[in-house]
């Protein structure tokens, strides 16, 4: 295979091989956010995405406390649909000319990232309870609790503040 993992072969080959994933797609997030934290204007959203970068390294952290247990070489992979995400919200970014615009297609790039982490660590979970795995099932739980709670103050900015404002932004003239 192109990232030189091991046929998956059972339940555990495959939580291993996803967890490989997840810190892949938990480095790329966290390389990123710095930037968006620094391009988006509300500081609503600012303090979000500076707290959803201190989950996301206490994820990476904990990840690799699995890898520890688990015995896995960190392999460094790109996590493809991670990248996706990224490159779709970088170019959506690039395009956007309005302060309150560019907040509201940060906010909800971040929100489709966020979702998608919520259904892999959801379901790490539930392979690591079938597995027996107690504490990385506990891992992976404590990280989709995390996800949901950021998608929930996303939420509510959006519904709130961002969208708002980006309903009717202000356009200076030329």
């Amino acid at each position: 295979m192109a990232d030189n993992i091991q046929n998956i072969a059972s339940l555990h080959d495959l939580l291993d091989y996803d967890a490989r994933k997840f810190i892949s797609a938990e480095v790329q997030l966290k390389n990123v956010l710095p930037d968006w934290i620094n391009k988006a204007s509300a500081l609503k959203l600012k303090t979000v995405l500076q707290k959803y970068l201190e989950l996301v390294q206490q994820h990476v952290q904990k990840m690799e406390g699995f890898y520890d247990e688990e015995n896995i070489g960190f392999l460094s992979l790109t996590n493809r649909i991670m990248q996706a995400f990224i490159d779709e919200a970088q170019e959506k970014l690039s395009n956007c000319t309005d302060a309150a615009i560019k907040d509201a297609s940060l906010l909800a790039s971040v929100q489709a990232i966020n979702h998608f982490k919520i259904s892999t660590y959801g379901t790490a979970a539930a392979f690591a309870n079938t597995l027996d795995m107690e504490k990385s099932a506990t891992i992976f739980h404590e990280a989709e609790i995390n996800e949901k709670q950021i998608d929930d103050r996303l939420s509510q900015l959006a519904e709130h503040e961002i969208n708002v404002n980006a309903k009717t932004p202000i356009v200076l003239p030329r």
